[in-house]
């Protein structure tokens, strides 16, 4: 998490595209409270099949990250987050370090790289946030 959140401000140094949208804590706390809420909506929600939430999941992370970040820098980062991400954690689950009772999609849920990408969002938030 702390390798996601400097890698933010640093890849947008880099880029030479300074990050200004909504630069404020209180932005910071709203977005961790929405991530809050699509992480307990993976687990809470009932749908009719893993499809469906993935789905909604998918459109809640892409809300999110335009609600509080529209950067490209951070969309690409977000994507990359969640890919890397999810392939660690088949690794591990098929290694057998990790199992999911009920896995949907090589070895995982295929709600997880929603939850990926909505935290790397919100972690990149906070870390540009504690780099001003």
């Amino acid at each position: 998490t702390a390798v996601v959140g400097l890698l933010y401000p640093c890849i947008d140094s880099h880029l030479g595209e300074p990050h200004k949208f909504k630069r404020e804590w209180a932005s910071v706390m709203r977005c961790i409270a929405v991530f809050v809420g699509i992480n307990h909506a993976s687990a809470k929600l009932d749908f009719a099949n893993n499809i469906q939430l993935s789905l909604t999941l998918a459109a809640l992370s892409l809300g999110l990250w335009w609600t509080f970040d529209r950067s490209r820098s951070g969309l690409g980062l977000g994507i990359t987050i969640a890919f890397v991400a999810t392939l660690i954690t088949q690794f591990l689950v098929y290694n057998g370090v990790y199992q999911y009772t009920s896995p949907d999609f090589l070895y995982i849920r295929s709600w997880l790289p929603c939850i990926f990408f909505s935290g790397g969002v919100t972690v990149g938030n906070i870390g540009r946030q504690l780099a001003m």
